[in-house]
């Protein structure tokens, strides 16, 4: 094998990777997203843990496969948490195994708000996007310098749509009280989900550094033997 089939060879592992950890940590976030918890007085759904570490894994499928394959990876997600819930939501549906018990935990848990479900997806789908044309914007401008800044600057556009999004889908025109008092309670939302976001970014920014930039060609016009 050449030197150059050698890199190509890892760089897939890399990407096999890296695509595993971006639609899993989509999935988990999707999941933990039926939790609402407390933080610093803040109510905001669980999911706000994990969610924004996948704008920098997204950046990262981008280092090594180039955009049109971080777009793809964006649908495919997106696609796998559409069926995650569609399964979810049919299996509490069906009549539980009362030799077990009714278990009716499950359905009261997994059993999304489709309401929720579209907003979550939505919301990630549009702000996923911009950050891969922030991030590639950054790149044609700097190259492989300041590659932080490719991180910071995507996700200081992405993260404030995906949060005013995924709150004004899920939640306007829902919560009781009148429409000041409604809007309050968004605004307060939405600035809660920014913020721990915004600190999560700026823990995720390392993360850009894990992998070398080296730009995958087409899978069909590369041999590795």
């Amino acid at each position: 094998m050449s030197a150059r089939s050698s890199e190509l060879d890892r760089a897939y592992k890399v990407l096999t990777i890296v695509v595993s950890a971006y639609i899993a940590a989509q999935v988990l976030a999707d999941v933990a997203s039926l939790r609402i918890v407390s933080i610093g007085g803040f109510s905001v759904d669980g999911g706000t843990l994990i969610y924004p570490f996948t704008f920098t894994i997204r950046d990262l499928v981008h280092k090594i496969a180039g955009k049109r394959v971080a777009r793809l990876v964006i649908f495919v997600a997106a696609g796998i948490n559409l069926v995650m819930a569609g399964v979810f939501r049919v299996v509490a549906a069906l009549p539980a195994d009362l030799e077990v018990g009714t278990q009716m935990e499950f359905g009261a848990v997994l059993a999304p708000v489709w309401t929720i479900v579209a907003a979550s997806i939505i919301a990630e789908v549009v702000s996923e996007l911009i950050d891969t044309e922030v991030y590639q914007r950054w790149v044609q401008s700097f190259g492989d310098r300041w590659q932080w800044g490719r991180v910071l600057a995507s996700n200081a556009v992405a993260v404030p749509i995906d949060s005013a999004l995924f709150v004004w889908l899920a939640f306007g025109g829902l919560l009781p009280g009148s429409e000041a008092l409604a809007t309050g309670v968004l605004v307060s939302i939405f600035w809660a989900n920014v913020l721990i976001k915004g600190a999560i970014t700026l823990v995720s920014i390392p993360g850009i550094y894990l992998v070398r930039p080296t730009p995958l060609p087409p899978a069909d016009a590369v041999r590795l033997d």
